[in-house]
């Protein structure tokens, strides 16, 4: 069976956000419904992840989860063969690319789409449902594609930024938060494995997924659902515009060193002290207004 590595990915992902514990159900149509794909693909995914023990197949009942994993997780990712690069998945960050640097016009047919990255029509579906379930691209009616002019632009990035400077370290300060030591664990680990080289060697989805996971524990352990319903909605909307700015690889230390600082700062319980660095943290980019400019011009 061929399974495109993205679609498991997404479910898992889903899995996470939904906050599904083990020996939850899986409806094949909820998922197709969710991540807005045609039932076959998510059949596909559910098959492949039943295959490596993630899920558990009862006869005339569906899937259920059998382990938690956390798909951000480089370790994690290898052992189940997703950190493979796959047809879909390169011609995603190439249009991407392409899209950044002006060279795709804002409305383009599937043709077009088709001929310019080398795809059969089952591989550029699967391109274009995650772009627009990241929400950076939206069907016409009748005909074509348009992208999103306002996540192309150097602004957009400042913008999010800005939005999350006010959100999460306030999240921070919520009455009743915890950051469960498990958490804590996996999030330093995942700092580790970057500082150990990871830096270098992970894909940008693997980066951004990392960044997005250790911001979205944060902002779970504050309990708000409101806290954490925007912040996941801010992710998803940036997604695109913060591939670019990983073409510069070289912040990502101190980056990692800070995230290590925050999370000690919590373990502590010295949360006034995290909600002071998470700021800092997220204020570095906007002083860094011209380079970001710099980095995501075509």
């Amino acid at each position: 069976m061929s399974t495109d590595k993205n679609i498991p990915t997404q479910v898992l992902n889903l899995i996470r956000q939904e906050g599904l514990e083990i020996g939850a159900h899986l409806p094949a149509q909820w998922l197709a419904d969710q991540l807005k794909l045609s039932r076959t693909p998510i059949n596909d995914a559910l098959a492949f992840l039943h295959n490596k023990g993630i899920l558990q197949r009862e006869r005339n009942r569906g899937y259920f989860i059998a382990k938690a994993v956390d798909a951000a997780d480089p370790a994690v990712r290898k052992k189940l063969g997703l950190t493979k690069t796959d047809a879909t998945s390169q011609a995603y960050f190439t249009m991407a690319d392409d899209l950044l640097k002006g060279e795709l016009p804002e409305t383009v047919s599937e043709v077009l789409l088709r001929n310019r990255y080398e795809l059969t029509a089952a591989q550029l579906q699967a391109v274009l449902h995650r772009i627009a379930q990241e929400g950076w691209a939206q069907k016409k009616p009748g005909y074509g594609w348009e992208f999103s002019a306002m996540l192309t632009t150097p602004d957009s990035l400042l913008q999010s930024y800005r939005l999350r400077m006010a959100l999460e370290p306030a999240a921070l300060l919520e009455p009743g938060y915890r950051l469960d030591p498990k958490v804590i664990e996996q999030c330093r680990a995942a700092e580790q494995h970057l500082l150990g080289g990871g830096i270098e060697t992970d894909t940008p989805d693997q980066l951004h997924e990392r960044g997005v996971r250790f911001h979205e524990s944060l902002i779970e352990a504050s309990g708000n659902p409101f806290f954490i319903d925007t912040i996941r909605r801010v992710n998803r909307v940036r997604r695109l515009i913060s591939y670019r700015s990983m073409q510069d690889r070289k912040r990502y230390k101190e980056h990692c060193q800070q995230h290590l600082h925050l999370l000690d700062l919590l373990e502590a319980s010295r949360n006034q002290e995290a909600a002071d660095i998470m700021r800092e943290h997220l204020s570095r980019t906007l002083k860094n207004h011209q380079k970001i400019r710099k980095i995501l011009k075509p």
